[in-house]
């Protein structure tokens, strides 16, 4: 089965939405994602978008917090640019009726929440549930535009690429490689469905699922990047995998992130014997950047041998807690955690990517029609460590930025007539009836990331990673074409890619910087390694 479109969308959080509600307005769209809808890490973020919106605020002290955050790593010019075009996109959000939390019930001015690394008040923000509604409210314009088709419970398998085609004599050679869409698997029907579209965007989010503990949903298992790798895109900074401090730490509690607004508001870390400790650490103590928190906290468990530390804001008045965090307060409670009368026991979980597939300033790859935008991307941005909330505020601006620069490769391309693409071929692939072996190697590879290639690595840690990634990479392998493709099984083979991208790029950066900390090189470098760590297939 074939399916033609002008833009091709792989993923549905808030980059992969808003792109596809803008370039709506050219040609036809098909969302592709691998589960329903709003199940997108987008859902997920509490905090908020972080723009200039207060007389006491600036776009250069914006700027020199992100720079800063980045540890010398950051494009400034990427940065000037994103954080200027902010308010503009914050207004768009608005426009669409994204119900961002105002200072009264009958005010036109934003309630601007602060987090961690920020100089000034200005996250934008809806209570402690922002991702949820910028989701909600993008997916309703979605249902309601004509022009976009939906593909829930699709998985994207691997790029269409011209040197595929080319092999099979289905196009002529071209000087630089080109995507033409993507093979599809339809999770519910068990078959693949070849994509042909004239733009194609990966949105696809992060890698969280490749730890053991994660603040990420189920979907982030690094499809974006395992895709756009193997097809020839270079990726960026894999080292920097951002571990926010502070996930609820409870036996029956799954992925659930304490928001970094609950630090912002005035709540404290406290070791179990009640003692706050982050002063000993950095001068900004619990407002510091989130590598220093989870590190020292890190570094405060090794120490005490504590499974957890604890996050306390219960002197803040109890009214004010429950309105400002009533998801946070609600889910605690389910859990007999009262945080307006006790502390909250917390640890770090991975949480963010700050690498990923290289693009340009229009998330352009070096592949012709092919995009990347959102987490899925290495921008410039974030350089070596991430600013509180400044993920969505990317997303937003490059998904304008892309469907501007997409636009002229959808009109180059509008001629264009592909021959009949090529079918997905199984060959002599069966069912499997061993899965114990995929969640077997999927348990092995989130165990040897978090003891390895966590918070703190060194080399011994790095060349142990390394080898058992080969050996899982090379069973996969034989296992992936033995078999007919499934969710679990095209996971399991991103999962671990994306796993060998990181240790490779960890192994490469000898030095430590924002989120990659390595005991033997404890100190920055910056006459060899102020650079990003670039890796090509």
């Amino acid at each position: 089965m074939e399916i033609q479109t002008d833009y091709l969308v792989i993923g549905s959080g808030i980059a992969g939405l808003t792109f596809a509600l803008e370039a709506s307005k050219s040609g036809t769209v098909a969302i592709v994602t691998k589960k329903e809808m709003m199940e997108a890490s987008t859902n997920y973020a509490q905090g908020g978008i972080s723009s200039v919106f207060d007389l006491d605020d600036s776009f250069e002290l914006h700027i020199k917090d992100t720079l800063d955050s980045g540890a010398g790593l950051c494009n400034e010019e990427v940065v000037r640019m994103v954080v200027k075009d902010g308010p503009a996109r914050i207004r768009d959000l608005i426009s669409m009726g994204v119900n961002f939390s105002r200072q009264a019930e009958d005010s036109d001015e934003l309630d601007l929440g602060m987090e961690g690394g920020h100089s000034k008040r200005r996250i934008v923000h809806t209570k402690d549930r922002t991702g949820h509604e910028v989701e909600r409210t993008l997916l309703q314009k979605v249902a309601e535009n004509d022009n976009i088709t939906i593909y829930e419970d699709h998985m994207a398998i691997d790029l269409l690429i011209q040197s595929k085609l080319v092999k099979r004599g289905i196009v002529t050679s071209e000087t630089r490689e080109t995507c033409w869409g993507a093979y599809v698997l339809d999770v519910e029907e068990s078959r693949v469905i070849t994509f042909v579209s004239r733009v194609t965007v990966l949105s696809t989010g992060g890698v969280g699922k490749i730890y053991l503990y994660t603040s990420n949903p189920d979907i982030a298992s690094g499809d974006g990047v395992a895709m756009g790798y193997r097809a020839g895109v270079k990726v960026a900074n894999m080292e920097f995998i951002q571990f926010h401090p502070t996930c609820l730490y409870h036996p029956l509690a799954k992925n659930f992130l304490i928001s970094e607004a609950v630090r912002g508001e005035g709540g404290i870390l406290l070791d179990r014997k009640g003692d706050r400790f982050m002063e000993r650490y950095h001068p900004l103590k619990d407002l510091a950047f989130r590598d220093i928190v989870a590190r020292s906290i890190d570094l405060e468990l090794k120490k005490s041998g504590d499974d957890c530390v604890y996050l306390d804001i219960s002197h803040r008045d109890a009214d004010y807690i429950r309105d400002r965090f009533p998801h946070i307060y609600e889910n605690c409670l389910t859990y007999q955690i009262d945080i307006t009368k006790e502390p909250i026991p917390v640890v770090p979980a991975a949480h963010y990517m700050c690498g990923g597939l290289l693009t340009d300033k229009n998330g352009m790859t070096d592949i012709s029609n092919l995009y990347a935008i959102g987490e899925v991307a290495c921008t410039g941005l974030h350089g070596a460590n991430r600013l509180a909330s400044n993920s969505l505020l990317e997303a937003l601006v490059y998904a304008r930025r892309a469907v501007e620069r997409s636009g002229l490769d959808l009109d180059n391309n509008r001629e264009i007539q592909l021959k009949k693409a090529p079918l997905w071929d199984s060959g002599s692939a069966t069912d499997s009836e061993e899965m114990v072996v995929v969640s077997h190697n999927w348990d092995e590879i989130r165990s040897l990331m978090w003891n390895y290639v966590g918070i703190v690595r060194t080399n011994k840690r790095l060349k142990r990673a390394k080898a058992r990634i080969e050996n899982i990479q090379a069973e996969i392998k034989e296992y992936y074409w033995d078999f007919i493709v499934s969710r679990d099984l095209l996971e399991l083979r991103n999962l671990a890619l994306v796993a060998e991208l990181i240790i490779t790029s960890a192994s490469l950066r000898k030095e430590s910087r924002g989120l990659h900390y390595n005991l033997d090189y404890p100190d920055h470098d910056n006459k060899h390694w102020k650079r990003d760590t670039v890796i090509s297939i």
